[in-house]
């Protein structure tokens, strides 16, 4: 079977797990005697960390898609402008730019890019229609649904099926205004339409988004997300020096804040001064001055000498951040569809303390890996930590049993062969 994923890129400027998860899909689908290509629109995947396994041309380039939603007569730009725009050195700049990837700002263009091959950027489309055409694959898969508007014409122009993760979409749309927000939900619900299957990252997030999208039962599949336990090297925790690790981007809505005050009220408390926090995930130009602001803090109390952190955050290096650790903790805010570094630290033999939102309590009761906390504030997260942290024999039974729940129930070449199944349900 031929499988195009076409995949949203975010020019490496931080970690990003849907990406990860997305590319690590594709190359198992090769090994298991499949043609698959992973195809990047809007900014590059990073390719020193092996996310691609083949070169291919980066489709709706975010420069040139900007300019065609804001110039109307550039919506015909010569072919040489384009190229000039779509190049991977002002792709890479565009990435590290503030605004790059939030919401606000583009409610138009996500608008826009749903309505497919009746929104501004439909020359863009006939270009990845053009590729698809030549490329004859069996099947197309897009990586969340806020690519929707590709849908109907890949489908009816290739003859073929179309299937699409879910995973996270809302942290986007929910950020918007709510005259925006409802106006998305509602195109989305109609572009559903388009799609063979939707295949949801945990039971938390289908649930959430067959309420939000409309989508049928019988359209709705769940496949979780899955790592090699091969790629990772088990550790003990480090029980000498209590190390507290966060590996996600590091911004407002990860809960980077919730974490540096926690970690603040732990360092105060009788008996765990020597605590250290280890950080790392990148960033993109939005975030600076926040984490700034969480330097600032951590100066005042004098505990910036503990913490550390790590710019290079490649799968390579990624051995000695975890081999560090004895807990890690990501408290996104609002939760999330599911979180592939809590899969990268179970692998490692770190437990995770996560709180009681989204698919974290879903991970945590599968795994046994970890303990979730109520509500996602510092006093919580600092309490379950000392809690935790004071408990050496509960800490070495979460590393053992979330390494063995990754080998036996999120292993990708499992949840790989699940998902080949939808698609030959499909393809039947």
């Amino acid at each position: 079977m031929k499988i195009i994923n076409i995949v949203p890129g975010f020019g490496g400027t931080f970690y990003c797990g849907n990406c990860l998860r997305d590319s690590a899909y594709i190359k198992t689908l090769d090994g298991l005697g499949h043609e698959a290509i992973s195809l990047p629109i809007y900014l590059p995947l990073r390719t020193d960390n092996g996310l691609l396994n083949r070169e291919t041309p980066v489709f709706y380039g975010a420069i040139n898609i900007y300019l065609e939603q804001q110039i109307p007569f550039l919506r015909k730009m010569p072919e040489w402008m384009e190229k000039f725009f779509n190049s991977r050195i002002f792709l890479r700049y565009a990435a590290k730019k503030a605004g790059s990837t939030r919401a606000k700002g583009l409610e138009g263009m996500t608008i826009s890019m749903l309505k497919g091959h009746e929104g501004y950027q439909r020359e863009e489309l006939n270009h990845l229609i053009e590729f698809l055409k030549a490329e004859k694959p069996d099947m197309v898969h897009l990586s969340n649904a806020l690519l929707l508007g590709l849908a109907y014409k890949i489908k009816h122009e290739l003859n073929i099926s179309v299937v699409c993760s879910l995973q996270d979409e809302d942290v986007w749309v929910d950020a918007m205004s709510e005259n925006y927000k409802d106006k998305v939900w509602k195109l989305m619900s109609q572009k559903a339409k388009d799609v063979d299957a939707f295949v949801a990252v945990s039971h938390y997030y289908a649930e959430l988004m067959k309420k939000k999208m409309s989508i049928r039962k019988d359209q709705l599949h769940v496949v979780h997300i899955g790592v090699n336990p091969a790629n990772y090297k088990y550790h003990n925790p480090n029980l000498a020096t209590p190390t507290i690790g966060y590996l996600s981007r590091i911004n407002k809505e990860n809960g980077f804040e919730v974490l540096v005050d926690a970690f603040i009220k732990l360092k105060q408390k009788p008996g765990f001064k020597n605590v250290n926090l280890k950080v790392t995930g990148g960033k993109t130009g939005d975030d600076k001055r926040f984490i700034n602001k969480q330097i600032r803090k951590l100066e005042k109390h004098d505990f910036v000498k503990d913490v550390e952190f790590i710019e290079d955050y490649r799968h390579e290096k990624l051995e000695e951040f975890f081999k560090s650790l004895t807990l890690l903790s990501v408290p996104v805010l609002s939760g999330e569809a599911f979180g592939l570094y809590q899969l990268e630290s179970l692998s490692s033999g770190i437990p995770i303390v996560q709180p009681d939102l989204g698919a974290f309590p879903e991970i945590v009761n599968i795994t046994k890996g970890g303990v979730t906390f109520h509500p996602n504030n510092s006093d919580a997260l600092a309490q379950k930590w000392e809690e935790i942290l004071s408990d050496h024999e509960k800490i070495n039974e979460m590393s053992m049993a979330g390494r063995k729940a990754v080998e036996e129930k999120f292993n990708i070449l499992t949840l790989t062969e699940n998902m080949l199944r939808i698609y030959k349900q499909i393809l039947e």
